[in-house]
């Protein structure tokens, strides 16, 4: 069994508070990553997107569920899956900080490994190349 890391870093000309939301918000960071995503379980903290809020990428049956692990308002959002997936020991971890110019620069990694013998390659791929793409229009989204 391979383990995957999908490691990503972009700076934006936005704010970082800005930023944060647009990422923590399940809905439209569905419509950042192109994907239908929808909140299913509401934290017990003041942000529904907080820790212990689980969402669903996807459509019917056809989709896995996220929990948040960690969540620090503009700082950090941690997930890993907790539905019947192709990958196991999946963490996502998105850290927001400001740059010395005002902007701010995001740095996320995901990493999983793949269950069945080099599938692995094939979601890391796909995985990676959604979130660049959808990643160059936070500034539009933001």
């Amino acid at each position: 069994m391979a383990v995957y890391t999908i490691e990503i870093k972009e700076t934006f000309e936005v704010p970082r508070s800005k930023v944060f939301a647009l990422f923590a918000d399940h809905h439209r960071f569905g419509k950042l990553l192109g994907a239908p995503v929808k909140r299913i379980k509401d934290s017990d903290q003041a942000d529904p997107n907080g820790i212990g809020s689980v969402r669903k990428i996807g459509i019917g049956p056809v989709g896995l569920k996220e929990t948040v692990l960690n969540f620090e308002p503009d700082s950090l959002i941690e997930y890993t899956i907790t539905s019947m997936s192709p990958i196991r020991n999946h963490i996502g971890r998105i850290l927001f900080e400001d740059t010395p110019e005002g902007h701010t620069r995001i740095h996320y990694t995901i990493s999983f490994e793949d269950i069945v013998p080099f599938t692995g390659k094939v979601v890391s791929t796909a995985l990676e190349q959604g979130i660049r793409r959808g990643i160059k229009r936070v500034p539009e989204l933001a």
